[in-house]
């Protein structure tokens, strides 16, 4: 059992990796679109976050911070419908990397290009539900594409932060 010092220190921790998360999603609104062709198309930064806390601490910890950071950025900078589209991108995301992260087939860069794509799967799946038409799925083709792309970068990152942060302070969470 954690004791109070360790819990607030684990509390503290993950409310800088939301915050953190926080930071990266603006930053990535002032990129210029990677693909001037294909609108939407992003790196995913705060997605490194997600991945080295899931990595770190697991599912509920990193679905929570997801979710902190998600309810920021729609109040921040978004509507309901971008809280719809990205809501269903990280749960589905999460719900496959934590799966696979739990049956250790894949190196984290290989988790973290499977959350990305289904990232991508999910926000589909919402449009084509929201616009009642199926032809939006061949948007997948280019996300699919972009999502591997960004779920390498984000996967290396991510391997990096987490070699590089395992410190004792944060072995004692």
């Amino acid at each position: 059992m954690q004791n109070n010092k360790s819990k607030i220190y684990r509390i503290t921790f993950l409310a800088v990796c939301a915050t953190v998360a926080l930071v990266l999603s603006y930053m990535e609104t002032l990129l210029p679109p990677l693909v001037a062709s294909v609108p939407g198309i992003k790196l995913g930064l705060p997605n490194i976050v997600i991945v080295f806390v899931l990595y770190r601490f697991g599912i509920r910890d990193a679905a929570a911070v997801s979710f902190i950071r998600l309810i920021a950025v729609v109040l921040l900078f978004g509507n309901i419908m971008m809280f719809a589209y990205s809501l269903a991108g990280a749960i589905l995301s999460l719900v496959c990397m934590a799966v696979l992260k739990r049956i250790d087939i894949l190196s984290m860069i290989g988790v973290s290009v499977a959350g990305a794509v289904s990232h991508n799967i999910g926000q589909v799946l919402v449009a084509m539900a929201l616009l009642e038409t199926a032809e939006i799925g061949y948007y997948m083709i280019a996300l699919a594409i972009s999502g591997t792309v960004s779920g390498i970068f984000v996967g290396i990152a991510g391997a990096y932060l987490t070699k590089k942060l395992l410190t004792k302070n944060i072995n004692n969470c």
